[in-house]
């Protein structure tokens, strides 16, 4: 009986240990993802009034939580007995990120910022706040959704010949990862503003350490928010244009003498293009008809 109780931890150190190894392969294949959704992810958590950043992000980490215990078991299961189903859910998520990084895009080049217009220019009522918040939260919780897909698929096939329960383990932390370490960094930069303010309030020396750099973070943000919507709207181009190469074989055997990075992009950002303009002009002749 002894013999049998250490030989199960023998099997179970065994496990471990190739879970770890195999979680930092997977790491590795999704650090760029992981990249792509911090950018993405900070981008659609600012914008918020200063009390309600916190409580905001808290709901779209929950949300993202929730996308993860739907995407974890839908994934095994479908990698077993329908794997199509993936790519064309893959496929599907990267109309919709070409769409989103498109519309940016346009929102830039024709100065349309509507939504920024309402936030900054017209005074709102609490529940027209409340209102845009949910939407933001949704639209979040959304493409939060489409990246964990992206990051599921790409940890699965690191580890898709692993027995089901290294698969399952080794996935599973990568897609909790995805989730604790993006949104944590993301508090820490919606919040960078308050901590500044308190590190000025700290002293009472004027021009101290603490005033320096204390301004230092505040005056940041502004530029970091900035930053991070363009890395977040080219992110959104690469994500997009990698699955279209991955997935279809006309977009990977397309531009060869391109650098990688250079073709997804471009390729996330014509079909983006192409998608932004059916849309709209469905869009158009849905409004025009409905009058």
């Amino acid at each position: 009986m002894a013999s049998g109780f250490f030989a199960l931890l023998d099997d179970i150190a065994t496990l471990m240990d190739d879970v770890a190894t195999m979680s930092k392969v997977a790491a590795k294949k999704t650090a760029g993802i992981l990249g792509d959704d911090l950018a993405v992810n900070a981008e659609k958590s600012s914008g918020f009034v200063a009390s309600r950043e916190i409580p905001v992000l808290w709901a779209i980490t929950k949300g993202s939580l929730k996308n993860k215990i739907i995407i974890l078991p839908t994934a095994f299961l479908l990698s077993a007995f329908l794997p199509k189903v993936i790519t064309i859910v893959l496929l599907l998520g990267g109309l919709y990120l070409a769409y989103e990084g498109a519309e940016k895009v346009y929102e830039f080049l024709t100065g349309n910022k509507h939504h920024k217009t309402e936030i900054e220019h017209k005074k709102l009522t609490e529940e027209e706040v409340l209102a845009s918040e949910k939407n933001k939260i949704k639209s979040a919780i959304f493409t939060d959704f489409i990246l964990s897909v992206e990051i599921v698929i790409i940890a699965l096939g690191t580890v898709i010949q692993e027995v089901i329960w290294v698969q399952v383990l080794v996935v599973s932390l990568i897609a909790l990862l995805a989730t604790v370490g993006v949104y944590g960094i993301v508090a820490v930069i919606v919040r960078m503003d308050d901590f500044g303010l308190k590190l000025i309030a700290y002293t009472e020396e004027d021009n101290s350490f603490s005033d320096y750099f204390g301004r230092f973070l505040v005056n940041a943000l502004p530029i970091v928010i900035k930053g991070l919507s363009i890395i977040g709207t080219i992110a959104l181009m690469l994500v997009a244009g990698g699955i279209f190469s991955h997935n279809i074989d006309f977009f990977h055997h397309l531009l060869p003498e391109f650098p990688t990075i250079l073709k997804e992009f471009l390729i996330g950002l014509a079909v983006g293009a192409v998608v932004f303009i059916v849309v709209s002009t469905i869009l158009s002749i849905w409004r025009k008809v409905k009058r």
